[in-house]
């Protein structure tokens, strides 16, 4: 990954830990890329570094560190029905919930980013949408399965989703 901003590249080699020390001087949102080929959807491979005074951050990483809002609307309550029932919890972590997946992105806090699917949409209730119903149209060679919801089960998702901030 690079951000020019901030640091130099840094390969990913597959078996082999590398670090990089990303260190802003000053406050503000910066963008990063893969800098190398990685397959078809290598130009959506991006990020973005929030650069916040100490405090701020702190704070921030206590939120992170806690589980996930209980859900409060009977939408959202179905909707997390519906999510620990699919294969999502395979996948997926959500903390304080039955769901532990490892090898896609944690989702307690979904709902406090800005973007969705390593930056390509930005996050709002019709891009969440779009992404859990067509994840292989929006961004193909994902390894993000479609699940199979009618529209109502794909809304209290989302409204489940929303809610975990």
């Amino acid at each position: 990954f690079w951000i020019p901003s901030l640091s130099g590249k840094l390969d990913l080699i597959p078996g082999h830990i590398n670090v990089l020390d990303i260190e802003a001087d000053k406050p503000g949102v910066y963008r990063g890329q893969c800098a190398e080929f990685c397959g078809a959807q290598h130009a959506n491979m991006g990020t973005f570094i929030i650069a916040e005074p100490r405090a701020k951050f702190d704070a921030w990483w206590n939120d992170q560190l806690q589980p996930a809002a209980a859900a409060t609307s009977d939408e959202a309550k179905t909707g997390e029905g519906l999510f620990l029932k699919h294969p999502c919890v395979m996948c997926h972590r959500i903390g304080g919930t039955p769901a532990g997946g490892t090898v896609a992105p944690d989702l307690t806090h979904i709902a406090s980013r800005q973007t969705l699917a390593a930056g390509t949409l930005t996050m709002s209730r019709g891009n969440l949408a779009a992404w859990i119903a067509d994840p292989q149209g929006i961004k193909p060679g994902s390894h993000m399965p479609v699940v199979e919801l009618s529209g109502d089960e794909l809304n209290a998702v989302v409204a489940y989703l929303e809610g975990l901030k």
